[in-house]
């Protein structure tokens, strides 16, 4: 058995436009790194978080890691196995990009492979989720899912979970903007309406549907048209300054569809090639700039693999 590992796990959005908490797919990067020393006594402590600003709860019972680790170790055999946690965040935290989740999945996929894989996946998903609900204040898995099993998933059902995975198109690419700004996972929820006129929910459906069928036949141009928001989108834009100015300059610079990402503020958009992706960052990014807020650009194609271990 391993003592010691080093666990990267990747940012993910999640809505993908109409598939509100159903849908996510996991990219390249920021993403977090979780280290682990297994203990003998049971214990289970974190050692250095990294990179939060001393934002994050050293808490164990407060900190996504620890209490994903915390309800895989109650499910183990062995009640004298501890670990050490050590918490590098090297995404930001409140950016619509699966922070919480991230460092959630890396804690327990590494705890898992130091267990010699005790756990199956949808245990670890499990686990993962409940850690990562601390920060969200819900159970959802559309960040969880993918930092977990890469690629796009669509969850069809949370009672019982069921999670399926799609196809991810050979030529798709993602460009994704994080202003500097904060938004609460918690207080963004509150803004969606619990009822949506039959009308909006007609188009949101089709627009599900004809996602998951554009990702299945590697139509990038029906991909665009449907990342429309008739849930979330609309309560949400308002938080993030110049919204809708950095969604013009995406879609007038080449972008297929583009939406934001999870509860924001980051906005993501695709498109078919590297370059275009990276005009359709330096056009959003003018927006900000233009209006006083920094930001950061991350372009990758659709991360497949999920989590992995650092030598």
């Amino acid at each position: 058995m391993k003592k010691n590992i080093k666990v990267f796990a990747p940012a993910t959005i999640s809505n993908v436009g109409c598939g509100f908490d159903t849908i996510g797919f996991a990219i390249d990067e920021p993403g977090d790194i979780v280290s682990l020393k297994l203990r003998t006594d049971g214990k289970v402590r974190i050692t250095t978080i990294t990179g939060d600003k001393g934002v994050l709860p050293t808490d164990i019972k407060k900190n996504t890691a620890t209490v994903a680790i915390l309800e895989l170790l109650k499910s183990y055999k062995d009640k004298s196995i501890g670990v050490d946690v050590e918490i590098r965040k090297k995404m930001p935290i409140g950016s619509g990009l699966g922070s919480s989740a991230a460092s959630s999945v890396a804690a327990v996929y590494g705890m898992n492979i130091l267990l010699d894989n005790y756990f199956s996946e949808k245990d670890i998903l499990d686990f993962a989720i409940k850690g990562e609900s601390i920060a969200s204040g819900a159970i959802h898995a559309d960040n969880v899912a993918p930092s977990l099993m890469g690629g796009f998933v669509l969850i069809r059902e949370y009672n019982p979970l069921e999670i399926i995975k799609l196809p991810v198109p050979k030529n798709l690419y993602c460009t994704v903007i994080y202003p500097h700004i904060v938004i609460e996972t918690k207080k963004a929820r509150k803004l969606i309406k619990k009822q949506i006129p039959i009308v909006s929910a007609r188009k949101h459906f089709g627009n599900i549907g004809s996602l998951v069928s554009a990702l299945y036949e590697e139509d990038i141009d029906l991909l665009g048209r449907t990342i429309h928001d008739e849930i979330s989108e609309p309560a949400r834009a308002k938080l993030i300054p110049n919204f809708f100015d950095i969604k013009k300059a995406a879609l007038d610079t080449g972008a297929y569809g583009c939406s934001i990402s999870g509860s924001g503020p980051s906005i993501f958009a695709f498109s078919k090639s590297k370059s275009v992706a990276v005009r359709i960052g330096k056009a959003m990014q003018e927006v900000t700039t233009k209006n006083g807020i920094k930001s950061n650009i991350y372009i990758s194609k659709i991360n497949k693999v999920g989590p992995r271990v650092i030598k």
